[in-house]
């Protein structure tokens, strides 16, 4: 994520010694932090769309809370049920309560990229204005935000134990071509300050070759 409003960039430089690499203990209700801590704190005061980098100033109508680990996937890897049954599990609240998986995209976005693995499409899919390619199965996110994306599905999957949702190698290579830049690193350091454990992979994004 390229540009990021009001995230001072020296948070992420500058983080709490008791700050520990772990998972997300703090929150366990997706719903109170999706108001309270999302949008309430995190882009309190605006912020830039994920995949678009269009700057908002508050939510409106056409953003949404996205996952870069889809919960539906989340959903299916616990084996929870429905999205009702899966609310009543601790463990996927506790998953769904993690805000270094919550981006703000578009509605129509989110809505597109649900089910969908991610992939290198290439030339057989022409980039939408936002640098998206899309197949009916396969979603590319624009070559700003795939170093993001795989330090996310990284966490996601050494963190909580989830399956990659697309080749452990493609994610490795997003991770190399797009490494970690200012605006990502202030957001990271936000969310450290506000759930109290850091995404080991922005922090040493080598880690990924490791998985």
């Amino acid at each position: 994520m390229k540009k990021v409003t009001a995230l001072s960039v020296t948070l992420a430089l500058s983080l709490s010694a008791g700050l520990v690499t772990g998972q997300n203990i703090r929150f366990s209700d997706p719903e109170t932090v999706i108001k309270n801590e999302f949008w309430g704190n995190l882009y309190a005061e605006g912020g830039s769309s994920f995949f678009c980098e269009k700057p908002f100033t508050s939510k409106g109508f056409v953003l949404t809370d996205g996952y870069i680990y889809p919960l539906a996937d989340v959903r299916s890897a616990l084996d929870c049920g429905t999205t009702s049954q899966c609310k009543r599990d601790n463990r996927y609240r506790q998953i769904a309560s993690d805000l270094h998986n919550m981006v703000p995209v578009t509605s129509r976005i989110e809505m597109r990229r649900r089910n969908a693995r991610y992939e290198n499409i290439g030339a057989s899919a022409q980039p939408d204005d936002c640098g998206i390619r899309e197949s009916t199965q396969f979603f590319e996110p624009p070559e700003h935000a795939k170093g993001d994306v795989a330090r996310t599905m990284a966490y996601m999957v050494d963190t909580y134990g989830l399956p990659w949702l697309g080749a452990t190698t493609l994610f490795q290579g997003w991770n190399e071509m797009d490494p970690p830049d200012d605006g990502e690193l202030a957001r990271h350091g936000r969310i450290a300050e506000i759930q109290g454990n850091e995404n080991p992979f922005v922090v040493n994004p080598g880690l990924i070759s490791r998985l």
